[in-house]
């Protein structure tokens, strides 16, 4: 391998818009994120809260008929 090509490795710490805060390693020194297991419906199974920024999902219904 030749030296000095790869970025450096460190370890992350990921914060989330919930406020869920988790150390993983990166190329980065820190990363944000909008959604995680901890508020990501799949994960806490709360099928109520659809995390919908633009209207996708209300569009998608309209257009297909359900409500």
């Amino acid at each position: 391998m030749k030296d000095k090509i790869h970025p450096q490795y460190h370890r992350a710490i990921a914060r989330c818009a919930c406020g869920n805060e988790f150390e993983v390693g990166s190329t980065k020194e820190s990363i944000k994120t909008e959604i995680c297991s901890k508020c990501h419906p799949f994960f806490t199974g709360n099928k109520g809260r659809l995390v919908d920024t633009t209207g996708r999902v209300d569009k998608f219904k309209k257009k297909y008929g359900m409500n």
